[in-house]
């Protein structure tokens, strides 16, 4: 009789496992802190782009336990020096999508890693008095590992680091002409709240 009460005490516990970890939905919602931290490459000396810390939003939608596709939302506006001196601002906003692997999709620490692409469009370009722009478009890769830690029932606190390959050139306002390529590719840093729908 013990041995009978103990498989259906098991199989009732192993069945509310599995019930809580459905319940937690398909689609993960966090709001992120992000630090945007460029790696400036160029051929021309001296000119570089600063960090800036902003707000990012992203969407998971988990198509297995282990597999999800990640939509990264976010925009920022940046000082763009040369030589140490302000030249002028520009903003990007630059979309991306990751494919993700969650190591433990149903632990308390949930480890994952991603790649994917982003495209970038830059806008309100202020750069050395009007003299200078940048393309406006750019695609690149991106790489992705982070860890959310649950919280509660369907809430986590997420950690995540991402790599972004922007590039784009400068170039002269009033002829077109190329003046640089610029490497931007971003580390970009963020820490975050989540929620499972």
């Amino acid at each position: 009789m013990k041995k009978i009460a103990l498989t259906v005490l098991t199989g009732l516990l192993l069945a509310t496992g599995m019930a809580h970890a459905a319940d937690e939905g398909k689609l993960l919602v966090r709001a992120r802190l992000i630090n945007v931290d460029p790696d400036v490459k160029s051929n021309l000396n001296g000119l570089d782009v600063k960090s800036k810390t902003a707000p990012e939003l992203d969407f998971t939608y988990f198509i297995t336990k282990n597999i999800g596709a990640e939509l990264i939302l976010g925009t920022a506006r940046h000082e763009v020096t040369l030589n140490g001196q302000g030249i002028g601002k520009v903003s990007h906003l630059p979309p991306t999508v990751t494919v993700q692997y969650h190591f433990l999709p149903e632990a308390t620490v949930r480890p994952y890693v991603g790649a994917g692409l982003n495209y970038t469009r830059f806008y309100n370009i202020k750069l050395a008095d009007g003299t200078l722009t940048v393309d406006k478009n750019s695609f690149g890769g991106a790489l992705q590992a982070g860890v959310d830690f649950k919280v509660g029932q369907n809430s986590y606190i997420n950690l995540d680091v991402k790599k972004l390959y922007i590039s784009t050139d400068v170039k002269s306002t009033s002829t077109g002409t190329k003046v640089t390529k610029l490497d931007i590719d971003p580390l970009v840093f963020g820490i975050g709240y989540g929620m499972r729908f």
